[in-house]
């Protein structure tokens, strides 16, 4: 007897190979898109911070004092306006329950921090009227809110 040859089934057939022909599937997420979009929310954001400051519209005065540190909790604000006006943020309020109202939002805040803007036409004695009533309603630390790039007094201007 002679040898033997033992078929496989393999002889001449081609074998298929599945990766071959095609790119293999990646197993790393692409994050040039996600990257874009943040970039492209960012600047949006960038824009449009400025102008969802909220706040009464008042002429205040230039003075050259520098800009105070940003704060964590947005300090509670007391506007005076031209036409009379007196307004806790943007609520108003009549003068002789300015200090009862403050006393009882300071209370649910952590900071007690009280901002006054003046209209820059207000006479000096009713800004002054003002604070003095803060100060004797327990609000010791009162910030006077002006626009930056007034007279620095000192023979050059701003």
């Amino acid at each position: 007897m002679g040898a033997g040859v033992i078929n496989t089934g393999g002889g001449n057939r081609k074998r298929r190979s599945r990766g071959r022909g095609r790119a293999a599937a990646m197993s790393e997420i692409n994050v040039t898109p996600f990257v874009d979009v943040m970039l492209v929310l960012l600047i949006i954001f960038m824009v449009a911070a400025p102008l969802l400051t909220v706040g009464v519209p008042i002429q205040l005065p230039e003075t050259a004092a520098q800009a105070l540190p940003s704060e964590q909790e947005e300090p509670l604000t007391v506007t005076l306006t031209a036409e009379g006006e007196t307004l806790i943020q943007t609520t108003p309020v009549e003068e002789g329950a300015l200090i009862t109202r403050l006393r009882a939002i300071a209370a649910e805040r952590a900071d007690d921090k009280v901002f006054l803007r003046a209209d820059g036409a207000i006479p000096y004695e009713r800004v002054m009227r003002i604070m003095g009533a803060l100060n004797a309603g327990g609000f010791g630390n009162i910030g006077l809110v002006t626009d930056t790039g007034g007279p620095t007094l000192d023979g050059s201007d701003g």
